[in-house]
């Protein structure tokens, strides 16, 4: 199986990188770093020359490359290079509100059809972060068919995607997700019971057709952005 290498710095040495064509789902807490995650895999992607678009519904493109150039990553030329293009949800949210205006909210409500349209079809890797906000009029039940319908759209593209979803909004969906993606990696900040500071630690829920550890990794974030570190550099 061929895969796209994360640039997560440890993380390729333990996966092998991500399964090509296949869904990536990424959860984690507040402050738990799943933007930075998701930019450094985008970015990652493009310098494997694979054309990649990034769906942002946190923050709007100009706050995310001020994140990425404070790990020296210039996004404006991969853009430029046409490796990376952006779309931020909100003004996607904007036009289906005035949709929604004359034919109902009900219809439109979660509708992750309309994001697969809005990807051009020579992207080679989709990040969507996340889908929290694109999900909370949903009842459980409606999020775990059009959730497994996106995953089902983005395989039939040949697609390799990274889907984060924010764990404190969207708990619970996270559960009815994993048994859809290929792959799913949690980040969370704990207390290291032996040193009692915190940390932040990465839990590879799955990941098919690869041999992954089953204890928690520890990450940080520095300056050239997220990397891993074992317990015996600690």
């Amino acid at each position: 199986m061929q895969r796209v290498e994360s640039g997560i710095k440890g993380l390729d040495e333990i996966t092998g990188g991500f399964p090509q064509s296949k869904s990536i789902l990424v959860t984690g807490d507040a402050g738990s770093g799943k933007t930075i995650f998701a930019l450094q895999f985008a970015r990652s992607s493009c310098l494997q020359n694979k054309k990649t678009f990034y769906i942002s519904s946190e923050e709007d493109e100009n706050d995310l490359h001020i994140q990425a150039d404070n790990f020296g990553w210039d996004l404006q030329v991969l853009k430029k290079d046409g490796f990376l293009d952006f779309l931020e949800l909100s003004e996607l949210n904007a036009q289906l509100t005035e949709t929604e205006i004359n034919i109902g909210v009900e219809s439109l409500k979660g509708n992750f059809a309309q994001i697969i349209q809005e990807i051009p079809s020579d992207v080679e890797v989709v990040v969507i972060d996340s889908l929290g906000s694109h999900s909370t009029k949903l009842t459980a039940d409606e999020f775990r068919d059009r959730f497994a319908l996106l995953i089902f759209e983005l395989k039939k593209r040949g697609l390799t995607a990274m889907i984060v979803l924010e764990s404190s909004t969207s708990k619970e969906f996270n559960e009815m997700a994993l048994f859809t993606v290929y792959g799913a990696l949690h980040l969370m900040k704990r207390e290291n019971p032996y040193t009692g500071r915190r940390e932040r630690v990465l839990d590879i829920v799955k990941m098919r057709s690869t041999d992954t550890p089953i204890e928690f990794i520890p990450y940080q974030i520095g300056s050239d952005g997220i990397f891993i570190y074992s317990y015996e550099e600690i």
